[in-house]
């Protein structure tokens, strides 16, 4: 007994795909924002097609991005104390003279990185014991009161433009230029909205009165968030509430690697469920562990390279948003000028000042903000 030939679209895809095998119709979609959904199987003519995505509400990447951003600052709030007072020049001064140096550059590449991670952990020892653990959540207030809005901000408008891009400049398909795009647009947005939040939290966390005074109550130069932003507007204006802004646009270079590295990230998690789905072959313990866990891994790599990268701009931007010197002057006046200063009074090697407490908040932080955001967005709703 004799078969006629296969014709038309299935013979095509027997042609090229080889067999399938025999399954019910099943379909996959990726959580977050669903930029495609993955692979649906349609046993009726043996073809492998993407239907159409369903779209993330406006409103829910603000929402899932708030959440995601107020649970990583909480958890992260001691490295963030951490990594703010070793970026400042005046921590630094205060470590290059407890070991008789001149600069972190007199010593070897080596001798300085050791030096550096000791340097960080002696200090989240030494400031719990000298100023309290309350110590440790300084600018807390302010941080969560940036955070929220911030990062409600960034990610509604990465989630969005990025979806205006697509849909308008490049006919509905993913880019990594679109991507870029977006995730510039965002920092922008985001960093111009919060910069007075961000001058307050880390002039509070510099206040150098309280260190000097181990913990002392009675002699801070601010009394809280208010009284920050009153003396910052009687003493500089509104724009010292703007310190730093220019050198937060120079940051946009790594929230946007970070955004492009992510994306990438989410394509190759997408491709290995549709590979999964089109083989049929049963899911292993494995593939399992990268479907929970591939969003967090991969974000908190992305923020890796990402903060490897551009990390510079961070202690510049501290540096620009300090309260000026006792004679009124400000030390750091602009980009350029306080990237010449830091490199001619302290070496290449304070560029880098809390980078390891910076990589050990920020990669955590980034896994759970975007692993967060990645799980409430589907849960928020999305409309078809």
């Amino acid at each position: 007994m004799t078969f006629p030939p296969a014709s038309g679209k299935l013979a095509q895809a027997a042609q090229i795909r080889g067999p399938l095998p025999n399954t019910n119709n099943t379909s996959l979609t990726v959580s977050g924002e669903t930029d495609e959904a993955i692979s649906e199987k349609n046993v009726e003519d043996g073809t492998i097609t993407k239907p159409q995505a369903p779209k993330a509400k406006p409103w829910a990447h603000a929402v899932a991005g708030g959440i995601g951003g107020a649970t990583s600052a909480i958890l992260t709030s001691p490295l963030e104390v951490l990594k703010t007072r070793l970026q400042s020049d005046f921590y630094q001064s205060q470590i290059r003279k407890a070991h008789n140096l001149t600069a972190h550059s007199a010593l070897s590449l080596h001798r300085g990185a050791l030096l550096h991670v000791r340097e960080t952990f002696q200090l989240l020892y030494a400031i719990p014991h000298t100023e309290g653990w309350r110590a440790l959540f300084k600018g807390l207030g302010p941080t969560l009161t940036g955070v929220a809005p911030a990062r409600a901000i960034n990610f509604w408008a990465y989630g969005n433009g990025k979806r205006i891009i697509r849909d308008n400049l490049n006919q509905g398909r993913e880019a990594a230029w679109v991507h870029m795009c977006a995730a510039a647009n965002a920092g922008i947005i985001t960093g111009t909205a919060t910069n007075p939040i961000w001058v307050v939290k880390t002039r509070m966390q510099l206040d150098k009165n309280r260190a000097e005074k181990t913990g002392s109550l009675s002699n801070r130069q601010y009394q809280n968030s208010l009284d920050c932003i009153k003396q910052t507007m009687r003493a500089e204006g509104i724009r010292g509430l703007y310190r730093g802004l220019s050198a937060s646009y120079l940051g946009v270079t790594e929230s946007t690697l970070q955004w492009v590295l992510f994306e990438q990230v989410k394509i190759y998690l997408r491709q290995r469920e549709e590979r999964i789905v089109a083989s049929g072959r049963a899911r292993t313990a494995w593939d399992n562990t990268v479907s929970w866990t591939g969003n967090f891994a991969g974000a908190g790599a992305a923020k890796f390279f990402a903060a490897i990268i551009t990390y510079p701009h961070e202690v510049v931007r501290t540096r620009l948003r300090q309260a000026p010197q006792k004679d009124g002057r400000m030390k750091y006046t602009g980009i350029v000028q306080c990237f010449k200063t830091i490199f001619k009074e302290e070496g290449m090697a304070s560029l880098y000042g809390g980078l390891t407490p910076h990589i050990l908040r920020t990669v955590p932080s980034s896994a759970i903000m975007f692993g967060m955001y990645e799980l409430l967005l589907p849960i928020l709703g999305t409309e078809s």
